[in-house]
């Protein structure tokens, strides 16, 4: 292969990787997490953790319950069911000004519980990984989707770069020195991951079509917002009818639910929707789990409101079944446990890849640009350390926050939730300032605290909730443990490491 054209290559693999590295280890680190959001949400929500219930709920029952709690003039609610990983139900209400509530409650002894007081993983860490918390224009899924591609590029220019895939597949030297070892565990991270990375980079991608291709359907639907929704209901399925006016007792939700398992040949769905509820006109829609499959499907049965008849059955189209099959491929919803846990480590493996990077090109340049009085050095390993290091911190921060703020903690304009958010923000812009400040010994300073902020998270769960015996919480103290202690080694590492090179 002509070595110019690798030379290139190379340059593009560096040059992308600094650009976009922090932004993937946001990813990649969140996305790894999420994959456990039921077990998150449990930890930080102790009043969930609730005994797996033996059967279905009656929905009849459940509607009674919840349905005291509407809104006046809400122009749908929903209940989510409990699945074999959350234990608890959930009913949230939209009002037409586009206001969302929430409430949790036993589907076993159908009691509403106490507001949480947190948005736990699926509230935070979940939109966190795909937008970065930034709404405006959508700039976030941007950024996100342009890490995406960009990770894409680095994989394939990583191809092109090493030459010896295999060699290096078996070539893994940790008693070496630091910037040896380091390349050689990103490459054996790089080739043992890459069709992993692949899959995750191209299907998030594909997740978004229509944000990051927002004029796809014009060609066929024309232009407008109009054309827009009639693009959505084809290739999402939706089915309203225009309010009424006239009152109507609702019908039975069992008999709909029985109904849509019969139909669906005895799948059981996940949530039930009522559109514009309790007027004549209104919709119940069910919707199909996917527990038990890959594709996310988009099944989905209306009936009538008042009087249970079937409306309206979809089922998505060829084109959008692929796009479900890359959906479920990327958020492994599925109820497989190993697989998930696979998923984790391929997860923090994309999280190790980044950080041996990004380490091995500052040891290679360290001492060449303090001796050409460069800044280059200081610039990437402050976006380094903030960015890696600094992200664990913050979450660590926001689990110490869950545990530690009082059940009626709030300020003026900041509910507990929000003290949470806040507090994960200020943990990483602090990190971020302390690796500017600190610089190379911000690695080594930032590690300790992570070992120290993961045990004392463990332990404040067990002091402040009794701690739990049930697997999920106790898989996320056992993880916090682990992260714990790989990072004291890892700080033990670097501290060996810096007494090498300054013969203390």
């Amino acid at each position: 292969m002509d070595a110019t054209f690798r030379k290139s290559m190379a340059l593009l693999h560096t040059w992308a990787g600094l650009a976009v590295g922090a932004v993937l280890f946001a990813v990649f680190w969140t996305g790894a997490l999420i994959l456990f959001r039921a077990e998150i949400d449990q930890w930080m929500m102790p009043e969930t953790r609730l005994a797996q219930p033996a059967a279905p709920p009656s929905l009849d029952r459940a509607a009674e319950l919840v349905l005291p709690l509407l809104p006046e003039g809400a122009t749908q609610w929903r209940i989510d069911l409990p699945t074999s990983r959350t234990p608890v139900a959930a009913f949230s209400w939209k009002l037409p000004d586009g206001t969302e509530g929430v409430r949790l409650f036993d589907p076993v002894a159908y009691r509403v519980l106490a507001e949480q007081g947190t948005d736990g993983a699926s509230g935070f860490l979940v939109p966190l990984h795909y937008s970065l918390h930034v709404t405006w224009y959508d700039a976030g899924k941007w950024l996100v989707g342009l890490a995406g591609m960009a990770m894409l590029a680095l994989l394939v220019t990583g191809i092109v770069i090493h030459r010896k895939l295999i060699a290096q597949f078996f070539t893994f030297r940790p008693r070496k020195r630091l910037p040896r070892s380091a390349l050689d565990l990103h490459n054996l991270a790089g080739v043992v991951l890459l069709p992993f990375h692949l899959m995750l980079a191209l299907s998030g991608l594909v997740i978004f079509i229509t944000v990051f291709f927002p004029q796809a359907h014009v060609g066929t639907y024309g232009g407008g917002a109009k054309a827009k929704a009639a693009f959505m209901a084809d290739a999402y399925g939706r089915y309203t009818r225009k309010k009424g006016g006239e009152p109507a007792a609702p019908a039975s939700l069992d008999a709909m639910r029985r109904e849509a398992e019969r139909l669906w040949g005895g799948g059981q769905p996940y949530f039930v929707r009522a559109w514009q509820p309790g007027d004549a006109a209104g919709v119940v829609e069910f919707r199909r789990s996917y527990a038990r499959a890959v594709t996310m499907n988009l099944d989905q049965l209306y009936f009538d409101a008042a009087t249970g008849k079937l409306l309206r059955r979809f089922e998505a189209g060829p084109v959008m079944t692929a796009q479900r099959v890359f959906s479920g491929v990327h958020f492994a919803r599925f109820d497989h446990g190993t697989l998930r846990g696979l998923y984790f480590a391929g997860g923090l493996g994309g999280c190790v890849l980044i950080a041996t990077g990004f380490l091995f090109w500052l040891e290679a340049r360290r001492t060449r640009h303090a001796r050409q009085g460069l800044h280059g050095v200081r610039v990437v390993e402050a976006l380094a350390v903030g960015g890696m290091t600094g992200i664990v911190l913050a979450t660590l921060a926001y689990l110490l926050a869950n545990r530690l703020l009082p059940a009626d903690a709030g300020l003026p304009g900041w509910d507990r939730a929000a003290l949470e958010r806040g507090t994960f923000w200020a943990a990483w812009l602090a990190a971020c300032a302390h690796a500017w400040l600190r610089r190379t010994a911000a690695w080594h300073g930032q590690l300790r605290a992570i070992a120290a902020l993961g045990l004392a998270a463990m332990l404040l769960n067990w002091f402040t909730t009794g701690g739990s015996l049930l697997p999920d919480v106790l898989g996320v103290d056992l993880g916090l443990l682990a992260f714990a202690a790989a990072a004291w080694y890892a700080a033990r590492r670097l501290g060996a490491h810096r007494a090498e090179n300054t013969g203390a």
